[in-house]
C-alpha cells in the first residue's frame, strides 16, 4: 500500500517547524530503554520466589506484549483527540503511575492450589501493569506529536531509535546494570530514568502547535485508509518473530541456564531486527531480504535436530534465523505501512500479531503440543510470509511465462515430495547419515523456487521433517513417549534393556529393565557419585532413623539409597514429573513406596519446614542443563542451612556443559560457614560402564567440619574428594546480585584459588 504524508506546514506556524528531531529521537529512546530494561530487571526480582524454569520469562513475555498491546490501543484511542489535549492526557497518566514507584513485585507468593500458567502472570501484572501501561504508550504517541510538530515530517523512522533504545536497554541490563548495581538500587536508577522521561514527555508537549491541530481529519488531506487485508497482513507479519522470540528462548533457556542474560538475547535481537527494518536508509534492510530466504534453508534443519554435542551450533543457528526472518518480515511491514494519519493504528495491528504470537507460543503450544512443534510451525510460516525475489535474473525469466511457471512449480513439488519420501523410507534411514544428503537437493530446488512462494515452502517443510521433524511426529504418535507441562518437555525412550527420561538434550536417569537390577542406581546417581556415598553413609553418619530430602525428583533413581526407619521426603515443582515417576519408572515403587512428594518451588518449601528438619538434603533441580540460579544464591544457601540439622549434610549436584558452578558454590560456603568438598566422578565416554553411569560433579557442604570429614575420609571408596577452589574476585551469587559471565566455561579465565572449608 502506498505510504502518503500531505504536508500539514501551512496549518502551523513557523516555530513549529523547527528541528525538533534530538528531542523527540531523545524521548523515544528513553522511554523504550526503561521500557525494555524493566522486563529482565522485574524478572530477575522474581527467581528467588517463581523459580527458574523457562516457562516463568514466557510467562511474563506474555504479560509484557499484552500491556504493550494495551498501550498501543490506548495511543489509538487517545490519537482521535487534539494534539495538546492527547499531552494532557499522557501527561496525567504517566503522573497517575509514578504513584506505583519505587518499583518491585507485590507480596503475594505462590500458591499451590493456582497454577503457575495463571499466577505468574498475574502477579507480573499487578506489580509493574500501570508503569510497563504508561511508557509502552509513549513510542506511538511521540511519533505521531512529532509529525505534527514538524509539519508532517515522516515519523517512521523514530521507530527505529525507539528499538533502539529497547535494545540498548536489554543489553544494559546483564552486561551494566546487574552486575554494578544491586536490585533496590536498580529500581531507583528505573525511577530516576522515569522522572527524566517524564519531564522529556512535558517538553515534546510543549512543542506542539498551540493551535492545536486536530490530526485525527486526515481524509482532506487525500491520506489512503488502511484496508482490512492490510491490517491482517501487519498481524501475520507481527505473528510470527514475536512467537519465534518465545520458542527460541525456551531452547536457550532450557540448555543453559535460566538468567536473564539468555533471556534477553532473541528479545534483543527481535527489537533490533526493528531498528534495520525501519530504517530511513533501506540499504541493509534490503540486503537481509535477500539473505533471509536462503538462511532458512540452510538453518532450519538445526531448528530440530539437536544433540548434546550440538547445542551451541544450534543455539547459534537459532538466534541467527530468528534475526534475519524477524528483520525480512518487519521490513515487509514497513514497506506497507499507511500514511503517518493513521500511524497508531498500525502499530496497534502490530501489538496484536506480537501478543497473539506469545499467546500461541507461550500458552497454546503447551497445552496443545507434546514437543516444541511450534517452532518448526513459526518457521513454516515465516517461509510462506517472507518477502522474496529471485536470486538471479536468469531465474527471474525462468518464471516470468505464467504457464511455465505453473508447470515448473508442479514439478518442483512432485521431485520435493519424491526425495523427502526416500530420505524418510526405511532403506535409508537405516544408513547413518544418508537422509540428509537428500535435503541438499531439496534445498537447490528451494533456491530456484525463491520468490514462488508454494514450492519454497514446500522444500522449507522437506528440509524439517528430514532433520527431525519426522521423528518427533512418530515419538508423539507413541502412547507415554512424550511429555509436555508449564515446567518443561520430557521424553522417554528405550533402548534395549534401558529406560531413559530426557529433558530438553540432556538425560535426567535412566533405568534398567533387566529382571533383578531394576533398582540399581545409574546415571549420575551411582555407588561412586559423591550423593551415591553420602546416602550409602547416611546411617552411620545420622543414626537408623536419618531424615533425608531431595531438592527434585527426576526418575526416583536416589530412593533406592532408602534404608529402613529413614525419613525420605521430594521436593518437585513440576506435579507432570511425578506422574512420569511413577507410571514410566519403577525406582520408587519398589524402593520408597511411602516417600512424601511436596510440589512446589524447592526453595519455598523449604522455608516454610521446621528448623532442622532433615539430616541430609540433596540439591539436584536441573532443567535440562540448567540450574535454576534463585536456587544457588546466598539467601538460598541460608534456608538450607535452617532446613537442615545443625550436623546436617547437604549435597549439590553442579554438573554442567556451560557454567562453571563451583566458585558459585565456594563463595556461599565462604559467606555461609560451610565446610565444603568436592567429588568428581568421571566416567569415559565409550567405556562399558557409560551405558548406565555418568559422569556427575558433587560437593558436600556441612556447617559441622566432623560430618564432612566423616564423609570424604571412607577408606573404601579411593581418591575423588578435594577442596573448593574459591575465586576471590567472585562475588557469588544473591537475590540482589547475580551474573552467569563469570562462570561462563567459554569465558572462564584461571583465577588464583585457596581452600575452602
Amino acid at each position: 500500500m502506498a505510504t502518503a504524508a500531505a504536508p500539514l506546514a501551512a496549518e502551523l506556524p513557523r516555530e513549529g517547524r523547527r528541528d525538533l528531531g534530538p528531542l523527540f529521537v531523545g524521548t523515544i529512546f528513553l522511554g523504550s530503554f526503561l521500557l525494555f530494561l524493566v522486563q529482565p530487571m522485574v524478572a530477575r526480582m522474581a527467581l528467588p520466589r517463581l523459580g527458574g524454569a523457562p516457562a516463568v520469562w514466557n510467562s511474563a513475555m506474555l504479560v509484557y506484549q499484552a500491556l504493550l498491546l494495551a498501550g498501543y490501543a490506548y495511543a489509538h484511542l487517545v490519537a482521535r483527540l487534539p494534539a495538546r489535549s492527547q499531552a494532557i492526557v499522557h501527561l496525567s497518566l504517566l503522573a497517575l503511575a509514578a504513584l506505583t514507584l519505587p518499583l518491585g513485585l507485590a507480596g503475594a507468593t505462590p500458591s499451590g492450589r493456582v497454577s503457575p500458567a495463571l499466577w505468574v502472570p498475574g502477579l507480573l501484572l499487578f506489580s509493574i501493569g500501570p508503569l510497563f501501561f504508561a511508557v509502552a504508550a509513549q513510542a506511538p504517541l511521540v511519533q505521531r506529536w512529532y509529525s505534527v510538530a514538524t509539519g508532517g515530517r515522516d515519523p517512521y523512522p523514530l521507530y527505529a531509535a525507539s528499538n533502539l533504545g529497547s535494545f540498548t536497554g536489554l543489553l544494559s541490563y546483564p552486561l551494566l546494570v546487574e552486575p554494578r548495581l544491586a536490585l533496590a538500587g536498580q529500581a531507583q536508577f528505573w525511577s530516576l530514568g522515569y522522572a527524566i522521561l517524564g519531564l522529556m514527555m512535558l517538553a515534546c508537549a510543549l512543542a506542539l502547535p498551540r493551535a492545536g491541530v486536530d490530526t485525527s481529519q486526515a481524509a482532506h488531506r487525500g491520506a489512503v485508509q488502511p484496508r482490512w487485508p492490510d491490517r491482517l497482513l501487519w498481524i501475520a507479519l507481527a505473528f510470527v518473530p514475536s512467537g519465534l522470540i518465545l520458542s527460541t528462548t525456551t531452547f536457550l533457556t532450557t540448555d543453559i541456564v535460566a538468567v536473564p542474560l539468555l533471556w534477553v538475547a532473541p528479545l534483543g535481537l527481535y527489537l533490533l531486527s526493528f531498528t534495520i527494518a525501519f530504517a530511513a536508509r533501506r540499504g541493509a534492510a534490503d540486503a537481509i531480504v535477500r539473505l533471509a530466504p536462503v538462511a532458512l534453508l540452510a538453518g532450519a534443519g538445526l531448528t530440530v535436530r539437536v544433540s548434546a554435542d550440538q547445542v551451541a551450533l544450534a543455539g547459534s543457528v537459532a538466534l541467527a534465523l530468528l534475526f534475519l526472518l524477524s528483520v525480512a518480515l518487519h521490513a515487509r511491514m514497513y514497506d506497507t505501512r499507511p500514511a503517518p494519519e493513521y500511524l497508531t493504528g498500525f502499530y496497534l495491528c502490530m501489538a496484536a500479531g506480537g501478543a497473539l504470537g506469545g499467546i500461541f507460543a507461550g500458552l497454546v503450544a503447551p497445552l496443545v503440543f507434546d514437543w516444541s512443534y511450534e517452532h518448526p510451525a513459526l518457521i513454516l510460516l515465516a517461509a510462506m510470509l517472507l518477502p522474496q525475489r529471485p536470486l538471479l535474473a536468469a531465474v527471474a525469466r525462468l518464471w516470468a511465462v505464467p504457464a511455465r511457471a505453473r508447470l515448473l512449480g508442479l514439478a518442483g513439488l512432485a521431485l520435493i515430495v519424491i526425495l523427502a519420501w526416500l530420505a524418510l523410507a526405511p532403506p535409508v534411514r537405516v544408513l547413518r547419515g544418508a537422509a540428509p544428503w537428500l535435503a541438499v537437493p531439496i534445498g537447490l530446488i528451494g533456491l530456484v523456487a525463491i520468490g514462488r512462494r508454494l514450492p519454497y515452502a514446500a522444500s522449507v517443510a522437506a528440509i524439517l521433517l528430514i532433520f527431525g521433524g519426522w521423528e518427533a511426529l512418530k515419538l508423539s504418535a507413541e502412547p507415554g513417549a512424550r511429555h509436555r507441562s508449564y515446567f518443561g518437555i520430557y521424553t522417554v525412550s528405550e533402548h534395549g534393556d534401558i529406560r531413559v527420561l530426557a529433558h530438553g538434550t540432556t538425560s535426567h536417569g535412566l533405568q534398567k529393565l533387566v529382571r533383578g537390577f531394576e533398582t540399581d542406581p545409574t546415571s549420575y546417581y551411582g555407588p561412586r557419585s559423591g550423593v551415591g556415598q553420602a546416602l550409602a553413609d547416611a546411617p552411620q553418619l545420622f543414626g537408623p532413623g536419618a531424615r533425608i530430602g531431595i531438592v527434585g525428583l527426576g526418575t526416583g533413581t536416589l530412593a533406592c539409597y532408602a534404608r529402613p526407619g529413614q525419613n525420605w521426603r521430594f521436593f518437585e515443582i513440576d506435579p507432570l514429573m511425578v506422574r512420569i515417576a511413577r507410571e514410566r519408572f519403577s525406582f520408587l515403587d519398589r524402593c520408597r513406596p511411602d516417600a512424601r512428594i511436596l510440589l512446589g518451588d524447592a526453595r519455598l518449601s523449604l522455608s516454610r519446614q521446621p528448623p532442622g528438619r532433615l539430616d541430609l538434603l540433596a540439591l539436584d533441580a536441573f532443567s535440562s542443563d540448567a540450574v535454576p540460579m534463585h536456587l544457588l544464591t546466598r539467601e538460598a544457601f541460608g534456608v538450607y542451612a535452617r532446613a537442615l540439622a545443625p550436623d546436617g549434610l547437604l549435597l549439590v549436584h553442579i554438573s554442567n556443559r556451560h557454567l562453571d558452578l563451583e566458585p558459585v558454590v565456594a563463595a556461599a560456603a565462604r559467606d555461609g560457614g560451610w565446610s565444603a568438598a568436592l567429588h568428581d566422578d568421571w566416567v569415559a565416554r565409550g567405556s562399558a560402564e557409560s551405558r548406565n553411569l555418568s559422569s556427575s560433579i558433587w560437593i558436600a557442604l556441612s556447617r559441622d567440619p566432623a560430618t564432612l570429614g566423616r564423609l570424604i575420609n571412607r577408606r573404601d571408596v579411593g581418591d575423588g574428594w578435594r577442596p573448593l577452589a574459591v575465586d576471590r574476585d567472585f562475588p557469588g551469587w544473591s537475590d540482589d546480585y547475580g551474573s552467569i559471565l563469570p562462570v561462563l566455561k567459554l569465558f572462564r579465565r584461571e583465577s588464583v584459588s585457596e581452600a575452602a572449608g
